[in-house]
């Protein structure tokens, strides 16, 4: 084709394209590669917050705003690559803070959430009528729109990480909360055991238990018989690291949000672009992992524990996990 027959072409193909917008139809086949790519394309970043200069802000939010007024006390993790609720493309995580004597009020919204204890002793979170103490290490669980409240009845702050599949449901016009008309919702105390918590202690003799400088927990509810993931969209895991050990080599197409539970270390990425990128975590630190992200953890100087909320319950039920 001459040059000539080539700028006819083109001419002809803009001045077609230019007719279908006013019709409200565009073409696929300019956009198919963006749309469906040959390989999976994160937004989102390789992400950290480190605890040591994130809990002093967190603090100072506690002298400067009450829990009345803010509703919920949290930091957001806002990944660098996208805007907030996005902690990863799927996933929000944010740091909350409630301090001795507090209430946040009882409220229900349509997202699912977990709480990760960090810090403190003594509060609680009320779920449906169920008072659920938090330890250091617990992972309480907030299903989809059952009324809940949290409260301190200690000393000191309680700090947890919230886990959310809040990005999920911006798309949706029906995402939404409802302010209970009580500050807090009736509740009584339930038992340890109870399928809202699940304590730090159980997860950490599995993980013990088990052979190999590295182990998973998967956690998840119900009867021993009729085990089923935390939610229909999120999940959590914790995994063990010895020291100077490391994890085997994982890439699966979920994303993740890590949380140090202890110890200190690192994991190198390799990222679903080809790039590497390397996070070094202490006790307390957070950091996201994009979705088929290559992950290797590694321990230093002491066994390590990592805790984690991912995405896999979502993919697994949309026919979307894969892994190598």
């Amino acid at each position: 084709m001459d040059g000539s027959n080539t700028s006819d072409k083109q001419s002809k193909t803009s001045q077609y394209l230019a007719t279908l917008p006013s019709k409200h139809v565009a073409p696929l086949w300019t956009v198919m590669g963006a749309m469906v790519p040959p390989r999976p394309m994160p937004k989102a970043q390789v992400a950290q917050w480190k605890y040591d200069e994130i809990r002093p802000l967190l603090l100072e939010a506690g002298k400067v705003v009450d829990a009345q007024e803010a509703e919920r006390r949290v930091l957001m993790l806002v990944n660098p690559a996208m805007q907030a609720p996005h902690t990863t493309d799927t996933i929000y995580a944010g740091l909350q803070l409630i301090l001795p004597g507090e209430t946040a009020p009882a409220h229900r919204h349509t997202a699912f959430a977990l709480r990760f204890i960090i810090e403190g002793e003594r509060g609680f979170t009320a779920v449906g009528g169920e008072k659920v103490v938090m330890n250091r290490g617990d992972v309480i669980l907030t299903p989809s729109w059952d009324w809940h409240d949290h409260g301190h009845e200690g000393e000191g702050p309680m700090i947890w990480l919230d886990g959310l599949d809040l990005p999920l449901y911006q798309a949706f016009p029906t995402n939404f909360a409802e302010v209970y008309t009580e500050s807090r919702y009736p509740s009584n105390p339930t038992a340890d055991d109870c399928e809202l918590r699940i304590g730090w202690d159980e997860v950490r003799r599995f993980l013990d238990s088990q052979d190999g400088p590295h182990a998973i927990y998967h956690y998840q509810v119900g009867r021993e018989d009729a085990k089923r993931p935390l939610s229909l969209t999120m999940g959590g895991q914790a995994e063990r690291v010895d020291s100077g050990s490391e994890s085997v080599s994982m890439r699966e197409s979920c994303s993740y949000v890590y949380h140090c539970f202890e110890g200190r270390g690192r994991t190198t990425l390799l990222l679903a672009n080809g790039a590497t990128e390397v996070v070094y975590w202490a006790r307390g630190d957070t950091f996201a992992v994009p979705a088929w992200s290559e992950r290797v953890h590694k321990a230093e100087e002491q066994r390590s524990y990592l805790f984690a909320v991912n995405d896999l319950p979502l993919l697994t039920n949309l026919g979307m996990y894969r892994k190598e």
